[in-house]
C-alpha cells in the first residue's frame, strides 16, 4: 500500500504540473492513494472551486488545506459540496465542513485529518485533543490514519507526531514550503516529516515572484503577492504501508525540479 502527499501546491505553476505529470509519476511509483495540500493552489492563493475540480481530476484524491482555506471567499459556500476538501479539524464547529474523511483506497480504508498548528498561529483548537477526539470517535473504522500537520513551529510537529507515535500511521508537516530532510519511521511506527515541502515555482521565494517578497522586507510596506512561473519543483513523501498490518515500512522523500 503507497500512499503519495504532496506539499502545498502553489498556484498556476503547481497545479499545471500536477496535470502534466501526477498520473504518470503515480503509475510510475504504483501509488494506491494521492493527498494533497491545496490551500495555495488558486490564483493568489487559497482554493476555489475550479482549482479544486482540476487538482482531483489531475489524480487527486484527497485535497487537505491550512489557514487559508477561506482566502477565495467561494469555498465558505461550496466546502461542504466536498467530503474530500478538507479544512483543518480545530476550526470552530461552527465553521462550514469537515476537518477529516475516511477514504477507500482500492478496499483500506484510510482516515484522513487535516489540522492545524498553534504556535505563531491563529488561536486554533488544541491539535493533540482534537486528534484525540477524532480518533475516538473513529475508532476501529479505519485501516489507516494519516495526518496533515500544518504548522509552523517544527518543534510543535515533532512533538506532535511523538504523542501519537504507534497510533497515527503517518504525519507530514506542512506550511512552510520547504522541504526537509528528517522523514523517518518513529520507534512505536509512525511516518513522519517536519515538512513536506511545496509543488510551485523552483525560482521563487516560497512559490512568490522574488521581487514581491524583496519589496516587501526592502520597505516594510504591503506589497500585493505574485504567485511566480517557470520551472516548478514537485515535492512529496511516499508512505509503504505493509498491506497486512498496515504498519508504516518507508518513508521516502521526492524533491524533483521539471
Amino acid at each position: 500500500m503507497k500512499i503519495l502527499m504532496i506539499g502545498d501546491v502553489v498556484g498556476n505553476c503547481g497545479v499545471e504540473f500536477l496535470k502534466n505529470n501526477l498520473y504518470t509519476f503515480a503509475k510510475q511509483n504504483a501509488i494506491d492513494m494521492i493527498i494533497a495540500n491545496g490551500e495555495n493552489a488558486a490564483k493568489g492563493n487559497g482554493l476555489d472551486k475550479d482549482t479544486a475540480h482540476q487538482l482531483f481530476m489531475s489524480g487527486v484524491d484527497v485535497i487537505t488545506s491550512g489557514n487559508h482555506i477561506w482566502n477565495k471567499h467561494e469555498m465558505q459556500q461550496i466546502i461542504d459540496e466536498y467530503d474530500n476538501i478538507l479544512r483543518p479539524a480545530n476550526y470552530p464547529a461552527t465553521c462550514p465542513g469537515n476537518g477529516y474523511v475516511l477514504y477507500n483506497a482500492g478496499g483500506v480504508k484510510v482516515l484522513v485529518i487535516s489540522l492545524m498548528g498553534t504556535v505563531y498561529l491563529d488561536n486554533f483548537a488544541c491539535p493533540f485533543e482534537t486528534a484525540e477526539r477524532i480518533l475516538e470517535r473513529e475508532e476501529g473504522s479505519y485501516d489507516l490514519a494519516i495526518v496533515d500537520f500544518h504548522a509552523e513551529a517544527t518543534s510543535e510537529k515533532a512533538a506532535f507526531a511523538r504523542y501519537f507515535d504507534g497510533r497515527l500511521s503517518a504525519v507530514a508537516g506542512t506550511h512552510t514550503h520547504v522541504q526537509t530532510s528528517d522523514e523517518r519511521i518513529l520507534p512505536s511506527g509512525t511516518a513522519f516529516i517536519t515538512d513536506i515541502g511545496m509543488t510551485g515555482a523552483y525560482e521563487s521565494i516560497l512559490g512568490v515572484k522574488t521581487e514581491c517578497i524583496l519589496k516587501k522586507f526592502r520597505t516594510k510596506m504591503p506589497v500585493r503577492f505574485e504567485q511566480a512561473d517557470g520551472d516548478c519543483q514537485f515535492n512529496a513523501v511516499i508512505l509503504e504501508f505493509d498491506n497486512t498490518s498496515y504498519k508504516a515500512k518507508s518513508i521516502k522523500r521526492v524533491f524533483e525540479i521539471h
